[in-house]
């Protein structure tokens, strides 16, 4: 299944146009680090929908330590409770340092953040999500997440530009950062059912 994830970043969304494009899923992201909320979260939500997309959401977490990342699921709960969205193609915690913040404050060693990662799962399992995973680079979950000691049901969403998905367990495979749909440039994502 072909889709693309959003945010904020990329502007006005022509959800139609999208559709169109044989794009049958989005995964949007709620928010970012303590407590913010990505501003086009629910217009994008609402306007995938409207166009008859699937949806999942993904958090960019900023957290340097467990309970910072047990705050950024309990976040997310709250948001998702408060808008009544279960997300049929789940929640994923965007586990990197794409812009050096974990760098410049202190990066966790890789026990932290598999720690991290596996506190921010259980939180939103224990609320009753189910189906609540990681995206990271393919360089991450091959070398700084350790995802032998996540549990067996945990979906990965590997990031992964060019033409092979070098990581078998992923449920989502991130191929590229230049997907272009009617002038717009998006992630493009290949879901496997």
């Amino acid at each position: 299944m072909k889709g693309i994830d959003v945010s904020y970043h990329n502007g006005a969304v022509d959800w139609q146009a999208v559709a169109a494009a044989s794009v049958e899923f989005v995964i949007v992201r709620l928010g970012w680090g303590n407590r913010h909320l990505d501003e086009k979260f629910l217009a994008n939500v609402n306007g995938a929908k409207a166009a008859g997309l699937k949806i999942g959401i993904y958090y960019y977490s900023y957290a340097l330590e467990v309970e910072a990342a047990k705050a950024e699921a309990k976040f997310v709960k709250e948001i998702l409770q408060d808008n009544s969205l279960n997300p049929e193609l789940g929640i994923w915690l965007d586990m990197e340092d794409a812009d050096g913040y974990k760098e410049r404050n202190g990066m966790p060693d890789n026990q932290t953040i598999t720690d991290m990662c596996s506190a921010f799962i259980c939180s939103l399992n224990e609320a009753g999500y189910r189906q609540v995973g990681i995206y990271a680079s393919y360089s991450w979950l091959t070398g700084v997440i350790d995802t032998s000691q996540l549990a067996d049901y945990v979906p990965y969403w590997n990031a992964q530009w060019g033409s092979s998905n070098d990581f078998p367990p992923a449920r989502i495979w991130q191929f590229t950062d230049s997907l272009a749909i009617n002038g717009q440039i998006f992630d493009g994502n290949e879901y496997y059912e």
